[in-house]
C-alpha cells in the first residue's frame, strides 16, 4: 500500500510541476496574472493534485482487479453472447468513471453533462466489443481504423460543429480510469487467444474504444442545432471576496461527491453481482477492493471540485490573458511548449517508450521517441493555436492527418500502428482537460477569427492525439528498412564467407 501510495504521489506532482512551472515562467515575464486568479488557480492546483493521488490508489486498488477478475471470468465462460453483453456494461460503466470526461462535459454548453456523458459511455461500450472481436478473430488494427476513422468523418458531414467537441471526447475520454481497465480485459484475451499476433494484440484496443465517442457525439450532434453550440462559462469565482471563495469550494465538494455516486454506485453493483454469481473472492481481496473504493471516490470528489471551481477557470482566465498581448501570435511557442510539457510529463508516455525499447532490443531510442512524441504534441497544440488565430476549419487538419496516419498503418509493421495510435492516448491525460482545453477557450473568447468559441478552441485535445502516431509510425518505418538493411548485409555477408569456403 505504502509503495503504490508513493508512485502515485510521484506520477501526480510530474504531471502537475510542468505546468504550474510554466504559469509562473509567463506570470513572471510577460502576462502577470491577477493576484485572485493565481490564489484561485493554485487552490484549484493542490485539490488536483490531491485529488489524483487519492484517485489513482483508488483505481490501482480497485477498478483493475475488477478488470481482471471479470475479464478472467468472462474468458472462462467463452460465451460470446455473455461476453459482449458484459463487455459494453462494462465499457460504459467505467467511461461515466472518467473525471477528464466531467471536466469536458462542463464546458459544453450546447449538450446536457449527463446526456453527452451517457451518449459517449455508450460509444465506448460498443467499440470495446469490437476491440476484443478484433483480438478474438485476429483481424489487423490497421484495417479496423481504416473503416472506423473514415465512417466517422462521413457521418461528420451532418455535424460539422460538433467535430472539433468529438475528437476531444475521444481523446479525454481514455484517461486514468478507462486505460488502465480497457488494457485490463484486453491483454487478457490477448494472452488467451495467443498465436504470432499476441504481442501485438496488447496495443491499439484504447485506439478503437476511442472511435466510440466521436461518432457518439457526432450523432448527438445531429439533434442539437449548430447555432447552439457554445462554451459554457465556468462558475464566476475570480472576482469573489476570500469567504465566498472557500463556501463556492465547499459547495463544489458537495455537488462534486453527489455525482461520484451516480458514477460509482453502478460499478459496486454489477460487480457484487457478479461476486455472487461467479467470482466468490475473498474477504480479506474483497476489504481491498471496496477501500479503494473508498479512496476513488474521495479522490474523484476532490479532483473535480477542484478542477471545476479552481483550476478551470483560472486557466481560462490566463488564456484570456495570453490572447490580450499585443502580440498575440506568442500563443503559438507557448502552446508548443506547453503541449511539450505535458506530454513529457505524463507517466504513461515512459512506460510506452519503454515497452518499444524493448520489442526493438533497444534499435529505437526511448529518448528519440519520447522527444518525437513530444514534438508531435507541442506541434498539435500549435496548430489549434493557428486556428484560433485565423479561423481555417479543423478539417483542413484532420483529414491530412489522418490520411497520413491511416497509410501509414500499411506500410509499417504491425505493432507499430498499434503502439502509435496507444502513444496518441496516452499523450492526453488529466492535464489536459483540466488545463489545455479552458487555456485554449480562454485564448479563443479574446482572439477567435470566425465561428466561435465552440469551433475553434475545442478540438486541441484531439488534435494532440492526431500527431503521435504519425511520429511512432514514422520512427517505426525507419526500423523496419534499417531491419531489412541489416537482413540484407547479414545475407550478403553470409554469401561471401560459402563463397570463400567453396573457394
Amino acid at each position: 500500500m505504502r509503495d503504490v501510495l508513493i508512485e502515485k504521489v510521484k506520477e501526480s506532482v510530474l504531471a502537475v510541476l510542468p505546468i504550474c512551472v510554466i504559469i509562473l515562467a509567463l506570470h513572471f515575464t510577460i502576462a502577470p496574472l491577477d493576484s485572485q486568479v493565481l490564489t484561485v488557480m493554485f487552490i484549484g492546483m493542490a485539490m488536483l493534485l490531491v485529488g489524483m493521488i487519492l484517485f489513482s490508489v483508488g483505481v490501482e486498488l480497485s477498478l483493475l482487479p475488477i478488470g481482471e477478475h471479470v475479464g478472467s471470468a468472462l474468458i472462462s465462460s467463452r460465451k460470446l453472447p455473455l461476453i459482449v453483453v458484459v463487455l459494453f456494461v462494462f465499457g460504459f460503466i467505467v467511461t461515466m468513471a472518467e473525471p477528464d470526461l466531467f471536466v469536458l462535459a462542463k464546458q459544453v454548453g450546447s449538450i446536457p453533462d449527463w446526456t453527452l456523458i451517457f451518449g459517449i459511455s455508450v460509444g465506448v461500450g460498443l467499440f470495446l466489443i469490437l476491440a476484443v472481436l478484433r483480438i478474438l478473430f485476429h483481424w489487423k488494427l490497421g484495417h479496423v481504423l481504416a473503416v472506423a476513422y473514415p465512417l466517422a468523418f462521413i457521418v461528420a458531414i451532418w455535424s460539422a460543429d460538433y467535430l472539433a467537441i468529438a475528437i476531444d471526447a475521444a481523446a479525454v475520454t481514455t484517461g486514468p480510469v478507462t486505460v488502465p481497465f480497457l488494457l485490463a480485459i484486453g491483454g487478457g484475451f490477448a494472452a488467451v487467444t495467443g498465436g504470432r499476433s499476441a504481442e501485438e494484440d496488447n496495443f491499439g484496443i484504447s485506439s478503437i474504444c476511442s472511435v466510440g465517442p466521436i461518432l457518439t457525439v457526432l450523432i448527438l450532434g445531429m439533434f442539437f442545432h449548430s447555432s447552439d453550440t457554445q462554451y459554457l462559462a465556468p462558475p464566476d469565482i475570480l472576482s469573489e471576496g476570500t469567504e465566498r471563495v472557500l463556501e463556492i469550494f465547499a459547495h463544489g465538494l458537495y455537488d462534486a461527491f453527489l455525482d461520484v455516486i451516480k458514477i460509482v454506485l453502478p460499478i459496486v453493483s454489477i460487480f457484487l453481482l457478479f461476486q455472487m454469481v461467479k467470482l466468490r473472492l475473498s474477504r480479506s481481496e474483497l476489504r481491498k477492493i471496496f477501500l479503494g473504493i473508498g479512496y476513488l471516490m474521495i479522490g474523484l470528489t476532490v479532483f473535480l471540485a477542484g478542477v471545476n471551481h479552481g483550476f478551470m477557470p483560472a486557466a481560462t482566465a490566463f488564456g484570456k490573458t495570453i490572447g490580450s498581448l499585443p502580440n498575440n501570435w506568442v500563443v503559438v511557442p507557448i502552446a508548443f511548449v506547453m503541449g511539450a510539457g505535458v506530454l513529457l510529463a505524463e507517466p504513461t508516455a515512459y512506460v510506452l517508450v519503454k515497452r518499444v525499447s524493448d520489442i526493438t532490443n533497444g534499435a529505437i531510442s526511448r529518448s528519440v521517441l519520447l522527444v518525437g512524441m513530444a514534438v508531435g504534441v507541442g506541434i498539435a497544440m500549435s496548430l489549434a493555436m493557428v486556428r484560433i488565430l485565423t479561423g481555417i476549419s479543423i478539417w483542413w487538419i484532420l483529414i491530412p492527418g489522418y490520411t497520413l496516419s491511416l497509410t501509414l498503418t500499411f506500410l509499417v509493421p504491425n505493432i507499430f500502428v498499434g503502439i502509435g495510435f496507444d502513444a496518441g492516448e496516452v499523450a492526453t491525460g488529466a492535464m489536459s482537460a483540466a488545463f489545455v482545453l479552458p487555456f485554449a477557450i480562454g485564448v479563443g473568447e479574446v482572439l477567435s477569427a470566425n465561428g466561435g468559441v465552440a469551433v475553434n478552441a475545442f478540438g486541441i485535445v484531439g488534435l494532440s492525439t492526431m500527431l503521435p502516431p504519425i511520429v511512432v509510425q514514422l520512427i517505426g518505418l525507419v526500423y523496419s528498412i534499417k531491419l531489412k538493411k541489416a537482413k540484407k548485409r547479414a545475407e550478403q555477408a553470409l554469401e561471401a564467407d560459402t563463397q570463400e569456403a567453396e573457394a
